[in-house]
């Protein structure tokens, strides 16, 4: 599954919500936690189980939804959407401010009692969530890791800056316990929406960190997220040929052999094997 961008939209806006669709997200997020003023909770959990009981709205991405953290909240969140069986296009659920195992384990008890089984989105954003990023992924219902710098650098006292080096480490641990547990890593978010070339360059590091995919907060956004994780033509023809060249020295009982005249070792065919898988994504591999 394709998770390139990950888009939030605030759960009582229900007409954006169903444009969201529209915006080429991978994922769409209706937002009831940090997107949602306290006094219009309520209004927004209506909202958005009108929106996902709607048999007219079936689009192509993921649709998932952003509950609240605190036990009675989240106890609200799911009696709203998921009371009397109704059938709801839900997909997956973020749950916010994850520190332990234990709050993945408790989501999912709560979501039985509706016998709702999905994948869930874990958000980092504590320096206890972070310490504690790869048994959160080993939880076998966490399907993505979230990584959320603006909470973390609150919760430790640090002082955002552009370069994010105070966060450095945070971003990377959770890519490793990520992969470590076969879970998509997705990136935090840039908040100026305004600055592409700020969007496109935080992007870049975090392809370069190992991220799958980056969250959104407004449609301007997704173009340029899609775009970076999208494997180029030049990488998609240079795993071609390491890949048919694999195939080829296998097939003659060599294990070594070259491409473009660089000795290709087992590293470069995973990196090979992981742009193919990408281009499979977003139809690019023919």
């Amino acid at each position: 599954m394709v998770r390139r961008s990950v888009l939030f939209t605030p759960g009582d806006r229900p007409e954006m919500c169903r444009k969201a669709p529209g915006s080429g997200a991978d994922v769409i997020v209706f937002d009831l936690e940090d997107a949602v003023a306290p006094q219009r909770k309520t209004e927004a959990r209506d909202a958005v189980r009108d929106v996902l009981s709607d048999p007219d709205f079936g689009p192509d991405c993921e649709v998932c939804v952003r509950v609240n953290a605190s036990e009675s909240t989240l106890g609200d969140d799911l009696e709203a959407l998921l009371r009397d069986g109704t059938e709801l296009r839900l997909d997956s659920v973020m749950l916010p401010k994850v520190s332990s195992a234990d709050d993945i384990h408790a989501l999912v008890d709560e979501l039985e009692t509706y016998e709702t089984v999905v994948p869930v989105f874990a958000l980092l954003e504590s320096a206890a969530g972070i310490l504690a990023a790869a048994e959160i992924a080993a939880v076998s219902a966490t399907d993505a890791l979230v990584f959320g710098a603006e909470d973390l650098s609150a919760d430790i006292g640090a002082t955002r800056t552009a370069a994010g080096t105070e966060v450095l480490y945070a971003r990377e641990r959770v890519v490793l316990a990520a992969a470590a547990n076969d879970c998509t890593a997705i990136d935090t978010i840039v908040s100026d929406f305004e600055d592409e070339d700020a969007l496109r360059e935080d992007v870049g590091f975090a392809i370069q960190l190992g991220y799958d995919g980056k969250l959104a907060i407004h449609p301007a956004q997704v173009g340029p997220i899609n775009e970076a994780f999208s494997p180029s033509d030049e990488q998609i023809e240079w795993a071609r040929r390491v890949l048919d060249a694999r195939d080829e020295a296998d097939a003659e009982g060599r294990g070594v052999f070259a491409v473009d005249g660089e000795m290709i070792d087992a590293p470069l065919v995973a990196r090979a094997e992981r742009i193919r898988l990408r281009a499979v994504a977003v139809d690019a591999w023919s």
